[in-house]
């Protein structure tokens, strides 16, 4: 019988990029959705890695499958770091974020910014699951303008290194690089572990 991983978000971006992340595993990866759970978990902590374990913990005990879920978020130097754990709920309403985050930096001299992902790994266990945490992150700066087409969020504004956004890359690309991409790989070994077991 095929072991299932859950990954505990309703948003289609990572849902998308978490199903080729997690592709070579020997399991099949599921969403909420798609066995039936409805599930709203509160994200007021202020780190990504407390966020992610109360989702995490959440989806794995309603559920009772292994369970992966983060919490993501983009840090600028001209906005003291911010808006970090808050990225999410940050400059929502009209526009996208990602144009709300250029203008809020303006033409400050100072475009360093960084993307972070905490990734929790929830194991079902008696009286409650066992969480464990992996990290990536991801060196840039916020670009003058959105570029790109690919990726979500703050892709179109996050300039690489190399001089393109991260909604420029090949998905392929992208995955290998992102701080979702390195969260996961450095995950990934502890997941077959464990779907290999009984």
């Amino acid at each position: 019988m095929t072991r299932r991983l859950l990954v505990a978000t309703t948003n289609l971006g990572k849902q998308a990029e978490f199903r080729r992340l997690l592709g070579g595993l020997a399991a099949a990866v599921v969403t909420p959705d798609e066995i039936g759970l409805e599930l709203e978990v509160e994200e007021p902590h202020h780190t990504y890695a407390e966020n992610a374990a109360a989702k995490a913990a959440a989806f794995c005990r309603a559920s009772g499958l292994l369970t992966v879920a983060d919490d993501s978020g983009i840090e600028v130097a001209a906005l003291g770091w911010g808006p970090g754990v808050r990225s999410a709920r940050w400059g929502t309403g009209a526009g996208s974020q990602a144009e709300k985050l250029v203008a809020a930096v303006g033409d400050h001299q100072d475009r360093r910014a960084r993307m972070v992902c905490a990734l929790a790994l929830a194991v079902p266990g008696n009286p409650a699951p066992t969480v464990e945490l992996f990290t990536g992150l991801v060196e840039g700066r916020v670009s003058t303008e959105p570029r790109g087409h690919r990726g979500f969020g703050y892709d179109p504004i996050f300039l690489l290194p190399s001089g393109q956004t991260t909604a420029e890359l090949p998905e392929a690309d992208k995955d290998r690089i992102s701080h979702r991409g390195r969260a996961v790989a450095s995950a990934v070994p502890r997941i077959a572990e464990l779907l290999g077991s009984d």
